[in-house]
């Protein structure tokens, strides 16, 4: 007979083995094509959520961040990188319930004298709810909500400029 030690063992085996069989895999960052080797990024607001973000992407994503567009074999241009709340609902008293935080970016790309992607806007919004007893935590929360869009919308910029085909250049 089997011990138990030894059918624990193989039923760690076989489901380690349908795991590795069901084709997970993480999703990988597609690399940025051999154009974005040297960048420079024209921003109207170098503190934004956005552009701090941005930029840590491009690094991680291998291109070289350049202080001038001489010097640069691509110009990503950040055209809007807005961010607020919207007021949705309010009690009977007249006292803020929900609030709508919102982002949004619009960017263009050139190299080779070439406009790669014309002015795209993307924006992300995120609903939540207020509590006037809660002031500091609430604030908090927006900021990590704004923060959160900030990332979500540098993934989607990210995306659009792995797709950009080095065969187009």
């Amino acid at each position: 007979m089997w011990s138990s030690e030894r059918s624990r063992w193989l039923l760690v085996v076989l489901l380690a083995g349908m795991l590795a069989g069901c084709g997970f895999q993480l999703r990988e960052a597609r690399p940025l094509p051999q154009l974005f080797e040297r960048t420079y990024i024209e921003t109207p607001d170098r503190f934004s959520p956005f552009y701090q973000r941005l930029t840590v992407a491009l690094r991680n994503s291998g291109a070289e961040l350049v202080d001038s567009r001489a010097a640069a074999t691509a110009v990503l241009r950040v055209r809007q990188d807005n961010t607020g709340r919207r007021l949705l609902t309010v009690s009977v008293r007249n006292v803020p319930r929900e609030f709508d935080v919102f982002y949004e970016v619009a960017f263009s790309v050139e190299a080779n004298g070439r406009m790669l992607i014309g002015p795209e806007s993307l924006g992300l919004s995120r609903e939540f709810t207020w509590d006037e007893t809660q002031v500091l935590g609430k604030q908090a929360e927006e900021d990590q909500l704004r923060n959160a869009l900030a990332a979500d919308l540098v993934g989607l910029v990210m995306r659009r400029l792995a797709a950009i085909d080095d065969a187009v250049l």
